[in-house]
């Protein structure tokens, strides 16, 4: 019987009419996206209505991490490929609710409007 891995963070990237478009200059966003799923699931979605922070990038915990108290972190404005690989060591650690967040992505998080 094959071995159950537990459930890893997931990631949502906005590629829509401004994340990920010419839009927000200077970022390989195919490069981006593919950089992100080599250290967890991504999926890609279509705007999540905060343009103003374009790049956006959401940080789903995984079911440990959700158990344990960790909430989706939205992170905005990750146009630079260190932002990007600060991101994937933090989900290579666990992410939300296992990790502690790291201080540099304090300067990436915001909450989003309407949303708790």
């Amino acid at each position: 019987m094959p071995e159950i891995k537990p459930a890893p963070c997931r990631i949502v990237v906005c590629r829509d009419c401004c994340c990920g478009s010419p839009k927000v200059t200077g970022v390989d966003h195919a490069a981006q996206t593919a950089r992100l799923a080599e250290s967890a699931p991504v999926r890609i979605s279509d705007c999540l209505d905060v343009c103003d922070q374009a790049n956006v990038i959401v940080v789903q915990p995984s079911a440990a991490g959700r158990a344990a108290g960790g909430r989706p972190v939205w992170l905005g404005l990750v146009n630079d490929p260190d932002a990007t690989e600060d991101i994937l060591s933090w989900v290579r650690a666990g992410g939300p609710g296992i990790a502690p967040l790291p201080d540099i992505l304090d300067l990436y998080v915001f909450d989003p409007p309407g949303r708790p």
